[in-house]
């Protein structure tokens, strides 16, 4: 057991002095970071505005796409703003000292892009108040009485689409929309539109709306020309960015609502009252039963833990492959260098594979502690305004028990993967060889990849309850199930054939390690294996 210590140490040693062993524990907080920081800054700052051409050949629905778009960049403004205020709130000011209770957050919490996009469905003419240098004085001041004195200046975002002006000539009054769409083509493509004031611009779309498009509709022709696979009867959105189509939705929805309120006032309707029959729902609370009486409604909280053993199956995965994989890396190293000679002079095989897999375990439980104690203080330390979900996530994290889960699992996972790897280590002299045993390996491996999303939807089911029985699939499929509170039954029996199957995975492991260790040439066959295997 000493000389298993020592090769131990001496393996713990090797891999933790390395320069990838560092920078993957300090990358790892810095990946945290990022992924909460750079998706704001991304939505703020790195998408330009965009710049679009309209051409309405009818006349009645240009004003009402304008209108649209200002309504849009309204909310984008009240949106930005909203996370102004509460980046620089003062808690003092503000009633119960600012103190928020995830755990009694509804599932449905107040998200300002989802309310005033509701807002806007059900009453927009808020919007084009709060549009206003009224609406928008009235907005600051009531904000202000909870906001810090020494906060910074708020800073509008920037228009996210802007229409651009025609060059006067380039289109003419005789010019139907397929025409007028052939001659925004070359702009569309590369070319620089240049206007009378003599700027230019790149144009990100061209919106043409043909002169009969309200008698076509009227007339049901659309439905028609849709049929006959002849798109352009319609109003045409040229663009040749095919995965922004924000402008499109939005011209789309402001014009099919406009020509539903037409409709209403041609048959006699009054569009406000329809607008409040449509508006018109039933509330529906989300309530647990396995809560106890009086706290049966689900929380954001309950929801987030529910979803949240995704976030350590993928972990989980990503710390055993790792260490596994270093295993492997190591021992083929080891072996086409004859390191291993030395070693076996000294200790015996028995005891240098007990020395790499208690090796590499401790670095493995290294970088996973490392892991969690940055996650877990990158979501304290972000956990606010700004990021809410950093906050319910890691009372989530404090309160789950996940956590001594995910170590028991970690460990009984790489004992057995570990294994599998160093048993295919010993047989090969070169990473090229280990490549055409690690083929079928990962296939296995994705499997719990595949079905990470789904099994917390159906914990209980068909599905999850198989998998959890196969050994090699038990860590991840159980530590995804850890939210659903599986069946004490399904939790201790696949527990305990975990560990009688990483006994008997080492076991095996051991005897081809000890026999292929110092082999060279071909790796073994499939029948030799198996005499291996049945050899005492």
């Amino acid at each position: 057991m000493n000389n298993a210590l020592l090769v131990a140490t001496r393996e713990f040693g090797e891999n933790a002095k390395t320069k990838g062993f560092w920078i993957g524990l300090f990358l790892f907080p810095l990946i945290l970071l990022v992924a909460v920081k750079v998706p704001r800054f991304l939505e703020d700052k790195a998408v330009p505005t965009r710049d679009f051409a309209l051409v309405d050949l009818s006349g009645s629905f240009g004003s009402v796409i304008a209108n649209g778009l200002r309504r849009y960049e309204v909310r984008k403004k009240q949106e930005a703003f909203f996370r102004y205020t509460q980046n620089h709130a003062d808690s003092s000011k503000i009633p119960g000292g600012g103190e928020i209770d995830f755990e009694k957050l509804p599932a449905d919490m107040f998200d300002p892009a989802k309310a005033l996009e509701r807002l806007e469905d059900q009453n927009p003419e808020v919007l084009d108040l709060l549009g206003t240098e009224a609406g928008w004085a009235a907005t600051v001041e009531q904000a202000a009485q909870f906001l810090k004195e020494d906060r910074p200046a708020f800073e509008a975002p920037r228009p996210r689409f802007r229409r651009a002006e025609l060059p006067a000539g380039l289109i003419a009054e005789s010019d139907d929309a397929d025409a007028i769409a052939e001659k925004l083509r070359p702009y569309l493509l590369g070319k620089s539109l240049e206007n009378d004031a003599g700027g230019k611009v790149e144009l990100f779309a061209a919106i043409v709306v043909p002169a009969d498009i309200e008698k076509r509709v009227a007339d049901g022709m659309l439905e028609e020309l849709l049929a006959a696979n002849e798109p352009r009867g319609g109003i045409q959105y040229w663009s040749a960015n095919l995965a922004d189509n924000d402008l499109r939705d939005l011209v789309q929805k402001s014009v099919n609502e406009d020509l539903r309120q037409r409709r209403f006032v041609s048959v006699g309707m009054d569009p406000a009252e329809v607008r409040r029959i449509q508006n018109a729902t039933v509330p529906m609370a989300s309530l647990n039963p396995k809560k106890a009486a009086g706290e049966e409604a689900v929380s954001a909280a309950d929801v987030l833990r529910q979803w949240a053993p995704v976030g350590f199956v993928y972990l989980l995965w990503v710390a055993i492959f790792t260490v596994a994989q270093m295993l492997l890396s190591n021992t083929i190293e080891e072996k086409s260098n004859r390191i291993i000679e030395v070693l076996l002079s000294s200790v015996t095989p028995g005891e240098l594979m007990m020395g790499k897999l208690l090796g590499i375990a401790m670095v493995g439980l290294t970088m996973i502690g490392a892991w969690i104690l940055s996650f877990i203080l990158v979501l304290k330390s972000q956990a606010g305004p700004e990021a809410e979900w950093a906050g319910r996530l890691f009372e989530v994290v404090q309160s789950s028990g996940l956590l001594p889960l995910f170590a028991l699992y970690f460990i009984l996972g790489y004992l057995t993967y570990s294994g599998l790897f160093l048993a295919i280590g010993s047989l090969c002299n070169t990473l090229k060889e280990a490549q055409n045993f690690m083929g079928p390996v990962m296939v296995i491996m994705m499997v719990p990849l595949f079905t990470m999303m789904f099994i917390p939807r159906d914990p209980n089911g068909t599905l999850a309850t198989i998998l959890s029985w196969i050994p090699l699939y038990t860590p991840f499929v159980m530590m995804n199930r850890a939210a659903a509170d599986p069946p004490a039954f399904e939790f201790y029996g696949t527990l305990v054939l975990m560990i009688c199957t990483t006994v008997v995975m080492l076991w095996l492991s051991g005897k081809i390690f000890r026999t292929g260790i110092l082999r060279t040439g071909q790796p073994p066959k499939l029948l030799e294996l198996l005499r291996w295997l049945r050899s005492s």
